[in-house]
């Protein structure tokens, strides 16, 4: 291994190392992510705490429209909320950079199941979307 990115040798290296540099850049992704999630939950429970919100209190809704504003007023919610999108985000992230890597090693069967998977997500957030509480 040089300079962090994976070494593959022998037998079909370029594809292999082209699927090992693929699945590092997939793994860096999803540990950025975990980070950014982390320190935004991290952020959004201090400023609960400071401002005398209990965790326990139930939240607020997820308003879109408002959380560019709520986080220049460092309001807690947005800072949760983001944090909550970032660990949902991450998977899809990867099936994403999955999808691709796949389509430039021609892949196409597990293209398919990629775009499969993401149409699948697609449908729950939809339907999601659509319920009212």
């Amino acid at each position: 291994m040089t300079g962090g990115m994976p070494d593959v040798q022998g037998a079909g290296a370029p594809s292999e190392a082209r699927a090992a540099v693929d699945e590092y850049r997939i793994g860096r992704l999803l540990i950025a992510m975990t980070y950014v999630a982390v320190g935004l939950l991290v952020v959004g429970f201090a400023l609960m705490i400071a401002d005398g919100i209990s965790p326990l209190s139930g939240g607020p809704g997820l308003d879109l429209a408002t959380i560019g504003s709520q986080l220049l007023a460092l309001d807690p919610a947005a800072f949760l909320w983001l944090g909550l999108m970032a660990v949902v985000a991450a998977p899809i992230g990867r099936v994403i950079v999955a999808g691709i890597a796949y389509a430039r090693q021609a892949d196409w069967l597990m293209v398919a199941i990629a775009l499969g998977i993401l149409a699948i997500i697609a449908i729950g957030v939809g339907s999601a979307l659509t319920v009212t509480v």
